[in-house]
């Protein structure tokens, strides 16, 4: 671990102001070996076991783990997925402020990576998003007041079309707000030739779906009025973020807009300690991630302490954000790849503990 003085002292200081002391729990999931709600539960018990308090905020950037960081009464819906065979799709239905309830989508539920994991032949062109499009429908006929999509994971490049086909029309959302939470800021056109190699695509793929989604961008433009190639992030999931837009959705960050479903500001108000992480730390992981995104939320205010699978050597010794009270532990380099991947749960439950340990010590 990183920077422990600072933090510590941080850390005695509030301490010693009375009361119990409160641990927020906000990490990101571990992709591959840990879930966001697994991860928070873990530093959430060590906190309570060491007679704190402790709140569990299981976060996402608008990928994959969305739906379990925003918790709310599950829906399924069976709609058609990548390739058009059957899929059941979870969804979920929240209440949010006044505005009424909030329908929450995965895209990846519908036409995610996870569907076509082993892609052949001409699997990557054929990809559609037609899914999406029908869960959107089925939310806004459910009562939904506003339609988020979650666009990480997608196995598509398809610009959106499918699922603007699916829904029609902007007037087929029934006055819905539709919103997209994108976890990148790719433009565009350059989905395919950024995205496209690791959903299966050969170059000569990449050329053709990238002249299909320049052939798009002139479609939106002048059939309805929206210049995707002025949105940044349009290019998420495929095109996906802009074939929605030209419907009328807004592109948000994805950190901002899961924080704001799950109330993370003021929850965080409130902690004497926040711990966050990933499986992998690394410059990106400022740059709109959670990891990111919650140590500049909490702002200096209280100690971070980021706990992480892995973790790039320079970004760790040196966060770009958070100052000196940020300090990052890694997994890997404490116990070994092995366990780092085998037992992500005990091990951060075991970081929490001892970091609480060593702090309450120095009091």
């Amino acid at each position: 671990m990183g920077r422990c003085g600072p933090v510590g002292r941080a850390l005695a200081g509030r301490a010693k102001l009375g009361g119990v002391s409160h641990l927020v729990a906000a990490p990101d999931k571990f992709r591959g070996t840990a879930g966001a709600t697994e991860v928070a539960a873990a530093a959430a018990g060590a906190a309570r076991a060491a007679g704190w308090t402790a709140d569990e905020v299981p976060m996402a950037d608008g990928g994959e783990g969305t739906l379990e960081a925003v918790g709310g009464e599950v829906r399924h819906t069976t709609v058609s997925g990548p390739l058009g065979r059957p899929v059941d799709a979870e969804w979920r239905m929240v209440e949010v402020g006044d505005d009424g309830p909030t329908a929450v989508i995965e895209m990846a539920r519908a036409a995610g990576r996870a569907l076509l994991p082993s892609p052949t032949g001409d699997d990557p062109v054929r990809a559609t998003t037609t899914g999406v499009g029908q869960l959107v429908v089925a939310a806004v006929d459910a009562g939904a007041r506003r339609v988020v999509v979650a666009v990480g994971g997608s196995a598509t490049s398809d610009g959106g079309l499918g699922a603007v086909e699916a829904i029609g029309s902007r007037e087929r959302l029934g006055g819905a707000a539709l919103v997209v939470a994108c976890d990148v800021r790719t433009p565009f056109r350059q989905a395919a030739a950024v995205f496209g190699p690791q959903k299966g695509a050969t170059p000569e793929q990449v050329a053709a779906l990238t002249l299909r989604l320049d052939d798009l961008a002139e479609r939106y433009r002048a059939e309805a009025g929206v210049d995707v190639d002025r949105l940044e992030g349009a290019g998420a999931a495929g095109g996906l973020a802009g074939g929605l837009a030209s419907l009328g959705a807004r592109l948000v960050p994805g950190f901002e807009l899961v924080a704001e479903l799950t109330g993370l500001a003021g929850r965080v108000a409130a902690a004497d300690l926040v711990v966050t992480g990933e499986g992998r730390l690394d410059p990106s992981s400022f740059e709109g991630k959670v990891v990111g995104g919650v140590v500049a939320m909490v702002g200096g205010r209280v100690p971070v302490l980021c706990v992480v699978g892995d973790a790039d050597p320079e970004t760790a010794a040196h966060p770009p954000v958070g100052g000196p009270g940020v300090e990052v532990a890694s997994l890997t380099a404490l116990y070994g790849p092995e366990r780092a991947t085998g037992e992500v749960v005990a091990l951060v439950a075991e970081v929490v503990a001892g970091y609480l340990a060593r702090h309450r010590t120095a009091r």
